[in-house]
């Protein structure tokens, strides 16, 4: 018999396409089953091609759930932490029969991903609640976001901290905070996005007294209508042109946790080549993925959430 605070924690991710051959289909998932067009099939496939075939999320996320297990089982909390995707395998809906069927009748669940938008957040709670219709007796406890955590800041500051430390001695360095742009539409309904993400980088700059900082969002979709900026590139742009801008910029991705198609491409491709053809110096953070810190804060995020029996 199982003991009362013995939960499953639901750890979601976006997901990511196993192989070449899936992008097609992934992209298919993403737009609710309508067909790709060719053209943003090729787009996407050349964008894989370029961080070596594949993008590492799904094993990042795998390893991150590990840890968080143990961190948990390690302070006697009885958890177990399955890991789902929205996108692809293994998706949510084929996660949730196998918790109901381990018997556990409690989940907490989780997006890697600290700051809410109900077109991105919502997108995981839907998916959640449709894969538990007909099902009786589950007690769901789904985190809307933990952007605001400490330990979550302690984290983002302790990988800046480190990066800032690979430019030459006394360098100016601008930090730039970047998170995934979205359609401006959902300002229209007060969306809580853009001031969540305001207020996790102020608490980080504050945590490190950072005083000269900015925001720009990154890996705004190809659509016909506007998305939230300014974009990563028009922001060092302004660096680029100004005299008045150090050469020296920090990109620190607060709205991602873990190496992915939007860090390794959208950064560490487009934003650097970018960078260095305008004679600036870019760097960014450490991705959190599975630092000890990180992990901690998961398991904070958790405990927070939860009444121990």
């Amino acid at each position: 018999m199982r003991k009362l605070n013995d939960f499953a924690v639901l750890l979601m991710a976006y997901g990511t396409p196993s192989s070449d051959e899936d992008i097609e289909a992934y992209l298919a998932d993403i737009r609710g089953g309508q067909k790709p067009a060719p053209s943003a099939v090729k787009d996407l496939k050349e964008r894989y091609k370029a961080i070596g075939g594949k993008s590492p999320l799904l094993e990042i996320t795998l390893a991150q759930a590990s840890k968080l297990e143990t961190v948990l089982n390690s302070q006697g909390i009885s958890a177990r932490v399955y890991v789902a995707m929205k996108h692809w395998h293994p998706y949510i809906r084929e996660v949730v029969p196998m918790i109901l069927g381990a018997g556990y009748r409690r989940i907490i669940a989780l997006t890697l991903a600290p700051h809410y938008s109900k077109m991105s957040i919502g997108g995981y709670k839907r998916a959640l609640q449709d894969s538990l219709k007909g099902t009786h007796h589950v007690e769901v406890e789904f985190i809307d976001s933990w952007y605001g955590n400490p330990i979550f800041h302690r984290a983002v500051a302790e990988r800046i901290t480190c990066a800032l430390n690979q430019f030459q001695p006394n360098a100016e360095v601008h930090v730039m905070f970047t998170a995934h742009s979205l359609p401006e539409r959902i300002l229209d309904y007060g969306d809580p996005y853009p001031k969540q993400l305001a207020a996790s980088c102020q608490a980080i700059a504050d945590l490190l007294k950072i005083t000269h900082w900015s925001f720009a969002y990154q890996s705004a979709g190809h659509t016909s209508e506007k998305w939230l900026g300014p974009d990563i590139r028009s922001a060092l742009d302004v660096f680029s042109n100004s005299a008045e801008h150090c050469r020296n910029v920090l990109v620190v991705p607060v709205g991602f946790v873990a190496d992915h198609l939007e860090i390794l491409y959208d950064i560490d491709v487009e934003a650097q080549g970018f960078a260095n053809r305008h004679d600036l110096n870019l760097r960014r953070i450490e991705s959190l993925n599975t630092s000890s810190m990180f992990i901690s804060a998961l398991a904070d995020v958790v405990k927070s959430r939860v009444s121990i029996a």
